[in-house]
């Protein structure tokens, strides 16, 4: 084993394709990105997150560009990773939240999978938009800002954000369809 003492050295027998290189890569980083990984999340979060970011790194060990160290690199995808999945949560719990307060003024009692169908649907249909379209509904439809505040917010004007939003629309209804009476009253579809 000792031509894999070196982190470069190990690396490039990776980028080769050497599965026994890649074997102790895992070993050697996987407890500590874990480790980091939960000063961000929850332990099983933690766990997913780093197998995601190993099956990622052997899958495209062709075309990764490290521009310091192997380890810096990592511990910067693991906390990217890691934001995104937190920012995801927040949006999650924030269209639920949306979802389950204008559907009990609509309804006596709704049904909480409905809840957490329409939920998923609409986060499924978000994750399809245009990271600029989504950005724009969001701020408007679920966090109830104005063109002006969300142009001013994202430093264009509201006659993009007017696009954005449009198009968001456009998008959002083709792919909810199935759910258009329903989300025509809580969400202004």
């Amino acid at each position: 084993m000792g031509h894999f003492n070196d982190e470069d050295q190990l690396f490039a027998y990776i980028r080769k394709g050497d599965k026994q290189a890649f074997d102790t890569f895992f070993l050697r980083y996987y407890s500590i990105l874990c480790a980091y990984a939960s000063s961000f999340v929850g332990e099983n979060e933690a766990e997913e997150i780093i197998q995601d970011i190993m099956v990622w790194l052997w899958e495209s060990r062709e075309s990764i560009v490290i521009e310091s160290s192997l380890g810096k690199y990592l511990f910067r995808a693991v906390k990217n990773k890691c934001i995104n999945y937190l920012s995801k949560q927040r949006l999650h719990e924030h269209i639920h939240h949306v979802i389950a307060t204008r559907l009990y003024s609509h309804f006596e009692d709704p049904d909480f999978y409905i809840v957490e169908e329409l939920t998923q649907k609409i986060e499924d249909a978000l994750d399809k938009l245009p990271e600029t379209y989504r950005k724009a509904f969001v701020m408007n439809r679920m966090e109830n800002k104005t063109y002006n505040e969300i142009a001013v917010l994202l430093g264009v004007s509201p006659k993009t954000i007017d696009y954005r939003i449009q198009q968001a629309l456009k998008n959002l209804r083709m792919e909810l369809r199935d759910y258009l009476p329903l989300l025509l009253s809580i969400l202004n579809l």
